[in-house]
């Protein structure tokens, strides 16, 4: 070495030594943080995958959260539930108890009429009080709202819809199957029975429904209006009804649908000569009269003659529904209701938009992305006594004092069914909660935590510092910068040889 000025040795050195401390920098950096990826220069694409990561991340727990939110909120719903339908019960106790009329004393009944008033005001009072967070669960705050409903629909549900924000869910019905009770014409040769003029000849035939059986004995000379008015003091026990049409009766299910049948077993016709008495099937119910129905030739002998009901098909929004009797319902995604049409929209072989769902319902995303796809939505209705039965039967605030289904004064049949129908409303409601439950959050959240774990783990291979490879590396580094400092460290005495030169 002959040169001093410019010591190339010392600025390697130097330069090797820098490089060393930021490499021992880095490690210990890495090992102080846990993390491989501290900055973008670390890894720049890393570092976009792994932030990439990270806010799925965010969005999956945040689901989680949500997910564990509507199942707090469906058991604060569920609680007042349970304690209505205890309610219920005891009020179907107290119908039942109130109709043993002779048993029961005025006092008793009035009794019995106070305790249904006190149960129907608590109802109210859990409907009003439910809540989560001063938020109404109840009372309707949660139910879907609906705008032009058909008059071919007499009620409906609305159980789930999914509704994009400021817009609308219209539902279009195609009856592509009427509904049709079911029904027999017993004919005669005019509108009294004639039969062959015996005193002691009588017309005598056993009707069965889908509630049962009786057997109906006729005189000769008895009008059709009689005899349909007699058929017709037993129609909640056997399910069927008559009417006149022309010469004859027509004897028809009570209900529409596929479960309902009518029979008749003509025992004795009389000695009705040919025009006097003939049995017929209906084959198109679209008019109460004998047309479109097959004729039997001889009543008396054929035993039991029976025609079945049909329930009514249709297609809703695209989907095909399930059906009983005149009710239609689908439960998609996008999309679930119940449809109890009118007689006219059930036998009517038409499309028709039955209403339009406008908005309501609670809606919880469920999903890390916030889209339709991801979102569920449930139909909480109004639980209060009015909203409770049906409109066939009527509501449960009919049973009030002073009302038409009152137990003290008032028709404990009809009370019975606004009860019935009370209690099948507020059981499918809890069922559909737990439905939502068990199968949409409870699932839900399972599967979030699953995704939630491999994200988790994608997004540590990434960013983590592996702390093995890292301990060596540090190691490593340690061992260089104290070489490299020794290094420096002679790279500087040796210029000070030139010295010996000049001495």
């Amino acid at each position: 070495m002959s040169r001093i000025n410019t010591n190339v040795n010392s600025l390697i050195g130097q330069r090797v030594l820098t490089n060393q401390n930021n490499a021992l920098n880095t490690s210990l950096e890495r090992l102080s943080t846990g993390y491989r990826i501290n900055r973008g220069k670390d890894d720049p694409a890393g570092l976009i995958a792994s932030e990439t990561l990270r806010s799925e991340k965010a969005a999956i727990s945040a689901a989680i959260g949500n997910a564990e939110r509507a199942d707090q909120i469906a058991n604060i719903a569920e609680g007042g539930l349970q304690e209505i339908s205890s309610l219920l019960t005891e009020v179907q106790s107290l119908v039942g108890q109130t109709a043993n009329d002779a048993g029961l004393s005025q006092d008793e009944k009035d009794a019995n009429q106070l305790q249904i008033d006190s149960i129907l005001q608590t109802i109210d009072r859990i409907a009003s009080s439910t809540s989560f967070q001063g938020t109404k669960l109840l009372n309707g705050n949660f139910d879907f709202t609906v705008s032009g409903k058909n008059a071919n629909v007499d009620d409906f549900q609305i159980n789930a819809a999914k509704i994009g924000f400021n817009d609308n869910r219209d539902v279009q019905v195609t009856v592509t199957n009427s509904a049709q009770h079911a029904g027999l014409f017993l004919s005669a040769a005019g509108t009294s029975l004639v039969l062959d003029g015996d005193a002691d000849s009588r017309l005598i035939f056993e009707v069965t429904g889908s509630l049962g059986s009786r057997e109906f004995t006729f005189s000769s000379g008895t009008t059709l209006a009689d005899a349909a008015t007699q058929i017709n003091t037993f129609t909640d026990a056997i399910g069927v009804s008559a009417v006149v049409s022309g010469n004859g009766l027509v004897v028809k299910s009570t209900d529409f649908g596929d479960d309902q049948f009518v029979g008749i077993d003509v025992i004795d016709d009389g000695g009705a000569t040919a025009g006097g008495v003939a049995l017929l099937t209906v084959t198109d119910e679209n008019t109460a009269t004998a047309t479109g129905f097959t004729t039997f030739a001889n009543a008396e002998g054929n035993g039991e003659i029976r025609d079945a009901g049909q329930d009514i098909g249709a297609i809703v929004n695209g989907i095909t529904a399930t059906a009983q009797g005149k009710n239609i319902s689908v439960n998609t995604d996008f999309l679930a209701l119940e449809l109890d049409l009118s007689d006219t929209g059930a036998q009517t072989l038409a499309s028709f938009d039955a209403l339009t769902v406008t908005g309501g319902g609670a809606t919880f995303n469920l999903g890390p992305n916030v889209n339709i796809e991801n979102q569920v939505s449930l139909g909480l209705g109004n639980v209060a006594a009015r909203e409770l039965g049906s409109v066939t039967n009527g509501f449960l605030d009919e049973l009030g004092s002073g009302r038409a289904a009152a137990v003290a004064d008032g028709d404990l049949t009809k009370a019975q069914n606004i009860v019935n129908d009370a209690v099948k409303q507020v059981a499918t409601l809890r069922g559909r909660i737990g439905s939502f439950q068990k199968n949409t959050v409870g699932s839900t959240i399972n599967a979030l935590n699953v995704a939630l774990e491999n994200v988790s783990a994608a997004e540590s291979a990434i960013r983590d510092t592996d702390f093995a490879a890292e301990t060596a590396n540090l190691t490593r580094s340690q061992i260089l910068v104290a070489a490299a400092t020794n290094v420096l460290g002679i790279s500087n005495s040796q210029p000070q040889n030139v010295l010996g030169l000049i001495g």
